[in-house]
């Protein structure tokens, strides 16, 4: 199963949490904590390559993870849609 890695960026001015993903820079979300803001980076991730699949533009393949870096993990039914462009192998 594919899992993607984030960045997670304390707000210092509004507080929280922003996450962006370093291969697909178009899913962007927050939450107030870690945990939450994990929750919110799932869902950003499943509308970002909802839209490369409608598009039928190539999905970037997941980076390999940097120490300590969180992942996000494709849900079944989007992995198999993605898997199913022959992706090359992750860095």
């Amino acid at each position: 199963m594919l899992a993607y890695p984030v960045k997670l960026t304390r707000d210092k001015e509004s507080g929280g949490f922003v996450v962006t993903f370093p291969d697909i820079p178009e899913a962007i979300t927050q939450g107030e904590t870690v945990e939450e803001a994990l929750e919110m980076a799932q869902d950003a991730l499943e509308t970002a390559l909802d839209f490369y699949l409608e598009d039928r533009r190539a999905v970037p393949a997941p980076s390999k993870p940097k120490h300590g870096q969180r992942l996000v993990y494709l849900p079944v039914n989007i992995d198999a849609k993605v898997n199913g462009q022959n992706l090359p192998a992750p860095l």
